[in-house]
């Protein structure tokens, strides 16, 4: 159970880094510093997109619409956050791991 655990924090932990990875990169794009003629930013936008989107999509139907501001990655992360800071340790310790 400890290893699954884990596990399951390391999953946690490469989510929040695309979800990150994911905002930096859609903000560089809104502000212009980089576009998305480039093959290499349009395939790892529509790849980060293809990946994201299947997690923000409840959370967008959800929250209110704020035209272009988009608070989903900040809920998604705050609910990582809460994930991995308070459920996963507290499970941990419940089943004797820490």
């Amino acid at each position: 159970m400890f290893l699954l655990l884990q596990f399951i924090a390391f999953i946690l932990m490469i989510v929040t880094w695309i979800i990150v990875i994911q905002v930096i990169l859609s903000l560089l794009i809104s502000f212009n510093v980089i576009n998305t003629h480039n093959d290499f930013v349009r395939g790892l936008y529509t790849a980060l997109e293809r990946m994201t989107d299947p997690i923000y999509r409840p959370i967008r139907r959800i929250l209110p619409d704020f035209g272009p501001l988009d608070l989903s990655p900040m809920v998604v992360l705050l609910v990582l956050f809460f994930l991995r800071g308070t459920v996963i340790p507290y499970l941990m310790y419940q089943t004797g791991g820490i």
